[in-house]
């Protein structure tokens, strides 16, 4: 690495001001603190709070704990494939080659075009670049169909980078997630590519036909909410995760895998994850007893491992800058996603899946919920004061 930090020493007058190429040193620092831990000092006086990590390290640690999510998704579009093709000799290498060339060009399209809005934005306000795109970048392309066209998927990660974050501000000052925020301009822009059974698995032929009506790639979601019981996966599959559906999203155990992570290191919030899960639970055990329709009948645990919900649960419900922060807000804030998203799952046959309106609803309602909190605590202790106060005088 010293070779590479000398070339880096040597290029960076270039970049900094009066230098020749001084406009693009917000690009250049970026790349820099990307490979090396920066040098930055506090410059005011005052308490600060020191730590290691700064917050490229701590992103970067968060997209490690997609990528069992992401391997699992490479692969299981792959199987996906090939079952809709009624090929069954194929081998997880085959599987999982199969997914890496559509899954690769989804990742790639979301980090092309993100980073480069990003530095666009960067370079005309002259800050340095946001490090909030590493993980969003990686998010968006998990949470999409795999047959999303690029162009759309590139469309769609613009949209949210400037109208989900940078008007408000950049990374930090964002009011809704990012990730979702794409999600939800590609289902209401283009719904037919977001939505329908072939959407979730391709079904390309290597002739470059497409198979119509010869294999049924609807969700699990999808066949529960047209009432086709009989064609749910059981518990088993679902918490492995080998269904149709959005690339990343599938697997339960993958996402729990990625929590135990987030949770050992401190950068996720179990507060938020373990609401999120019983606010669900709770909400599906509700619906049993009345068990009206078929997703109605489908029992707690079955529903939080179908769909999106452990991995909204795990990787967008607790985003530190769309949650809640106060640690009664989180519980509550939680406990509501969770809830919400059975909610939207039983009474809206149009839209099963529900955890993405279940969290961007959410994300609005968190600096709401906060204000209570906090004004709760502190009429709390100004009932305390008071007594005290009468006792004095």
């Amino acid at each position: 690495m010293k070779p590479l930090r000398k070339l880096l020493d040597n290029l960076k007058p270039n970049f900094e001001k009066g230098g020749k190429l001084e406009r693009l040193y917000p690009a250049f620092d970026a790349f820099e603190t990307f490979l090396f831990v920066p040098n930055h000092t506090t410059k005011s006086k005052g308490t600060h709070v020191r730590d290691a990590i700064d917050l490229k390290r701590t992103m970067i640690l968060v997209v490690l704990c997609l990528v069992p999510c992401l391997l699992f998704g490479m692969w299981n579009v792959g199987y996906q494939h090939y079952q809709a093709l009624g090929i069954s000799n194929n081998t997880m290498t085959d599987n999982f080659i199969f997914g890496l060339s559509k899954v690769l060009p989804l990742i790639i399209v979301s980090y092309g075009a993100g980073l480069t809005t990003e530095f666009i934005f960067a370079i005309i306000r002259k800050h340095t670049i946001n490090e909030g795109f590493l993980v969003t970048g990686m998010l968006i392309p998990l949470t999409m169909p795999v047959d999303v066209p690029l162009w759309m998927l590139a469309v769609a990660t613009i949209f949210a980078v400037i109208i989900g974050k940078e008007v408000f501000g950049g990374t930090g000052m964002n009011i809704l997630n990012p990730a979702l925020t794409a999600r939800a301009f590609l289902f209401f822009a283009y719904p037919t590519k977001m939505s329908g059974n072939e959407v979730w698995i391709n079904t390309e032929t290597e002739k470059g036909q497409t198979l119509v009506d010869a294999y049924s790639g609807a969700t699990a979601l999808g066949e529960a909410a047209a009432g086709h019981a009989n064609k749910i996966p059981d518990i088993t599959e679902s918490f492995i995760g080998i269904i149709p559906g959005s690339v990343g999203e599938t697997s339960t155990l993958a996402c729990l895998i990625g929590a135990a992570i987030l949770l050992y290191t401190g950068i996720g919030s179990w507060r938020i994850m373990s609401s999120v899960f019983i606010g669900g639970f709770l909400m599906a055990l509700i619906f049993n007893l009345f068990g009206l329709n078929t997703l109605m009948q489908i029992t707690p645990l079955h529903h939080l491992t179908l769909g999106g919900f452990a991995f909204g649960a795990v990787f967008m419900a607790t985003d530190p800058v769309s949650a809640a922060q106060t640690n009664t807000g989180k519980y509550i804030y939680g406990f509501l996603i969770g809830m919400l998203a059975i909610l939207f799952r039983v009474f809206n046959p149009a839209y099963p899946e529900g955890m993405m309106l279940a969290i961007l609803f959410m994300n609005v309602m968190a600096p709401l919920i906060d204000h209570y909190v906090v004004a709760a605590n502190i009429n709390r202790r100004l009932k305390r004061v008071k007594p005290i106060q009468n006792r004095n005088e």
